[in-house]
């Protein structure tokens, strides 16, 4: 595996150049500020910007987004509730550890309500699913280097959440996905494994072809060994970023 070029935990970061992160900070006036800061802090911290154990100041962060502290509080407590940073009163906020535990719990979430889905997706004829699935495909292959990563993730998201949309269990999405920060990072330290994105894309195929010939056991065991690849590189993961993880 070869690791992510990460900075050095608690390098401080100084949350007054948050432009310098890639992401857009302007806020979409029509909406509540608090959740929109929530997505974008989490898609940084997911997509390990943000590293575990950056500092995240809160009037830092107001200044960058141009709003008072009480939308960046909101985000905070809720990011919190996700695990996905500590607050301690008085004192600072921080991005947290991957947590190992909870990462696994996230894992066997999302394991049995898509083993589900994929058997209900199999059992039926859907042409025009299987056509968004394979257009998904499509992009990630066109964007299989580094360069490409973001919209490789994006259309990996995609296959995934069109199967939950087909399968009428979209809401589920939604509580998968309050859940996966843990594991979402962890798949971000695998991801650059030296053949991981082709595997991704091999078994996206396989898992396209079980559902199109509505073979539901060869749909289940192709989404069993998708699902199972960063799980089954905790212990190497942690060995090589042991700062960045929470085994307890």
């Amino acid at each position: 595996m070869t690791p992510v070029t990460l900075s050095p935990l608690y390098v401080p970061i100084f949350m007054t150049q948050l432009s310098t992160l890639p992401i857009d900070l302007r806020l979409d006036r029509s909406r509540h500020a608090a959740p929109q800061v929530f997505e974008k802090l989490r898609a940084l911290i997911v997509s390990m910007d943000l590293k575990p154990g950056a500092p995240l100041a809160r009037g830092e962060l107001a200044e960058a987004f141009g709003l008072s502290q009480t939308p960046i509080r909101d985000a905070l407590i809720q990011l919190r509730d996700e695990g996905l940073v500590d607050i301690y009163p008085q004192h600072t906020t921080t991005v947290s550890r991957i947590d190992i535990a909870a990462a696994r719990q996230a894992h066997f979430l999302r394991r049995s309500l898509e083993l589900e889905i994929v058997r209900v997706l199999a059992q039926r004829s859907d042409p025009d699913l299987i056509a968004r699935l394979q257009a998904h495909i499509d992009v990630q292959h066109a964007n299989c280097g580094q360069e490409g990563f973001p919209a490789f993730m994006a259309a990996d998201q995609g296959f995934h959440f069109d199967m939950h949309v087909a399968a009428g269990v979209e809401a589920l999405w939604e509580l998968e996905q309050r859940y996966s920060g843990h594991v979402d990072r962890l798949r971000r330290l695998h991801l650059p494994e030296e053949g991981k994105a082709e595997r991704i894309l091999r078994d996206h195929q396989r898992i396209l072809d079980a559902i199109a010939a509505q073979d539901v056991a060869g749909a289940q065991l192709a989404l069993r060994e998708h699902l199972s690849g960063t799980l089954s590189q905790i212990d190497e993961i942690c060995q090589r970023y042991p700062d960045y993880v929470r085994l307890g």
